[in-house]
Formats: C-alpha cells, sequence, structure tokens
C-alpha cells in the first residue's frame, strides 16, 4: 500500500508538473516570438506570407545601440523611475503610518482622496502640468520626471504600504513605548523591518507603472535629451524609413525582460500586496 501510494504521489506531481510547463509555454511563446520578430531582418518581417523558420540578424541590434541614443534613453528610464519610486517611498511611509496608526477626524477622508487621485484621468491635468513644469524650468529633464511619476504613483504607493501596517500588531509598539521609544523610532526600528515586502512590492508596482507612462512623458520630455524607452518606441513608427517592426520589437523586449523578472522573483508579495486593500479597511 505505502509503495503504491508513493508512485500515486510521483504521478500526480509529475502530472502537475507538465500541465504547469504546458502552461508556462503557453505564456512564454507570444513573448519569445516578440523577441524573434526583434532578431529578424527587416525584408523577413513586412513580407506577407509568414516565415516559421526566421533568419536571425542582429540589424536592429546594432541600430538602436549605434544609430540612435538608446544608451541615453536607457539612462533617463532608470534615473527617472528609480529617482520617483525613493520620492514615494519617503512620502509614503509616514503617510501609511499615520493613516493606519493614528486616530484623528478625517482621516479615512484623508485616506480615500489620496486613493481617489489615483481614478482622476491623466488627461485632465496635463495641460496644468505643463505649465507648471515650464514656468519652473523643468522641462525636457529628469528631474521633472521623477516628480510626475512621484506624483502619479504616491497614492497607490501608500495605499499598499497601509495595508501591509494594518497586519502587525500594536502591541508591539506599545510595548516600545512603554521603553521610552519615540514614534519615529517605532517607526524605524520595528514598523519598517517588519513590512519589507510590502515596501518591496509597492515599489515595483511604482517601477511597473512609471515604466508604462507615456502621456507625461512625451509632454515634458519634448527633446531627446530626457527622452525614456518609452517614447523611444514611438521614434521607430515614422520617418522616411517607415514602422521598423524589429527595433520596435527589440526595444520593448528589452524594456519587459527585467520588469518580468522582478515580478516573477517577488510575485508571492505582489500578489499579497494587491489583494490586502480590499481585506483591510
Amino acid at each position: 500500500m505505502a509503495s503504491q501510494r508513493k508512485v500515486s504521489r510521483g504521478e500526480s506531481r509529475l502530472l502537475r508538473y507538465l500541465i504547469l510547463g504546458a502552461w508556462a509555454l503557453f505564456c512564454l511563446v507570444p513573448v519569445l516570438w516578440f523577441l524573434s520578430i526583434g532578431l529578424r531582418p527587416r525584408t523577413e518581417i513586412i513580407t506577407p506570407q509568414p516565415i516559421y523558420w526566421p533568419t536571425f540578424s542582429l540589424d536592429a541590434w546594432h541600430m538602436i545601440w549605434e544609430d540612435w541614443p538608446m544608451a541615453s534613453y536607457l539612462f533617463n528610464s532608470v534615473a527617472a523611475i528609480i529617482g520617483s519610486v525613493i520620492i514615494d517611498l519617503v512620502l509614503a511611509i509616514p503617510a501609511a503610518y499615520s493613516l493606519s496608526r493614528f486616530q484623528y477626524k478625517g482621516r479615512d477622508d484623508i485616506g480615500f482622496y489620496i486613493l481617489s487621485t489615483r481614478m482622476m484621468a491623466p488627461a485632465i491635468v496635463a495641460i496644468p502640468i505643463f505649465f507648471l513644469f515650464r514656468n519652473l524650468g523643468l522641462l525636457d529633464t529628469i528631474w521633472a520626471l521623477m516628480l510626475v511619476y512621484a506624483a502619479i504613483n504616491l497614492s497607490v504607493v501608500t495605499w499598499i504600504i497601509r495595508s501591509y501596517m494594518l497586519d502587525i500588531p500594536k502591541e508591539l509598539e506599545d510595548a516600545a513605548r512603554t521603553d521610552g521609544a519615540s514614534d519615529l523610532r517605532i517607526l524605524w526600528e520595528i514598523i519598517i523591518p517588519a513590512i519589507l515586502p510590502g515596501i518591496i512590492t509597492a515599489a515595483v508596482i511604482a517601477m511597473i507603472f512609471a515604466i508604462n507612462e507615456f502621456l507625461f512623458t512625451l509632454l515634458i520630455a519634448s527633446t531627446p535629451n530626457a527622452y525614456t524607452m518609452s517614447v523611444a518606441l514611438a521614434n521607430f513608427t515614422g520617418g522616411s524609413d517607415g514602422v521598423i517592426y524589429n527595433a520596435i520589437a527589440l526595444v520593448a523586449f528589452l524594456a519587459f525582460a527585467p520588469v518580468f523578472i522582478v515580478v516573477v522573483a517577488i510575485q508571492k508579495h505582489l500578489s499579497r500586496g494587491l489583494t490586502m486593500g480590499a481585506i483591510k479597511g
């Protein structure tokens, strides 16, 4: 009986792995096909007949690095995204601590107002933001992109971190206050280490939203000095060369791959961070 149970468990585990492997392959095939487009010559992409066994070429790779300042676009993207995430965390962690731990009049209204800013259509504030940054002399700079990305994602980051803080027992803070710890010390030495997975989750979500942002990036980055990867993709859709499909696919894959790896690495924390706000009030 014991041997039969081991065999059945082994078969069940093998079947499970086969199903998961088939599903993973089903999900990755479009991504790999997209990558194959980036590694094909243009003549094979625009042909009317489908080519199932393509000839791979690095023409698009040489184009984006030699004919276009892609290194500058990549640096602008990384700098703007990392800067915006840092700003969000610096502002969101104290705000989330206040909304989750202190009782005061209008606390719930403030929390709802912070979250409701994410529901606003970006086009409503696009023109005022343009004139604001123009008057401040920040147009076409990475600093402006940092501030815009941070403002867009601050509400989401605050709400996610707040949901994690609500999970921490207040008895830990009461014990620390009994020992004479201040609120700032409790936040730094107790709360932040306890919610570190939530902080990482919020940072990754803010990073994904910042990478996908196009409207404000195009509005603020009027010259290649502040172009990011998302705006760089638009450069391959016009001009005398027409639509450069292989360059678009390759640049899109380069922007997608790091985010995909990070999301897969922290997927458990990410799913928890996305659902906690629906559980906690």
